[in-house]
């Protein structure tokens, strides 16, 4: 069943439609090498959700990134994918416990001014048609 909400933020020229997670196979979760910032609560989050401990979670999941913590990636191929995305699921393995960051995608600061780039790594974007070069 699709969830025939669209989501919109002020500031940002383009909506979202989160049906569209289910067939996009988790872009979002693969591609470029990256960060996804988690806080201390998010990551205990995480390994409830998962159902391991909070040292196990830091541990097989977790990387340091100067003073921050960010969940580790796999390279695959050319691509890399977040730790938590399962392939065979399409998805995230903590999907309710996901962080912030994942939480908010695609409205980030970085594609406010970048909505086409938003539009390529994420079929759930629908382009303003006032929005520039709007295709």
């Amino acid at each position: 069943m699709t969830n025939p909400t669209i989501l919109t933020r002020q500031g940002f020229p383009f909506a979202f439609d989160p049906a569209a997670c289910e067939t996009c196979e988790g872009r979002c979760c693969n591609g470029e090498s990256g960060n996804i910032w988690v806080t201390r609560d998010e990551s205990r989050a995480l390994a409830h959700a998962l159902g391991i401990t909070p040292e196990a979670f830091a541990r097989d999941y977790l990387k340091k990134v100067g003073y921050r913590v960010s969940i580790g990636e796999r390279q695959e191929g050319e691509n890399f994918a977040c730790l938590l995305y399962d392939r065979n699921k399409g998805g995230c393995s903590a999907y309710e416990a996901r962080p912030a960051q994942c939480r908010t995608f695609p409205f980030w600061d970085y594609f406010r001014e970048r909505p086409h780039e938003a539009a390529a790594e994420c079929p759930g974007v629908i382009l303003d048609e006032s929005c520039p070069d709007h295709r």
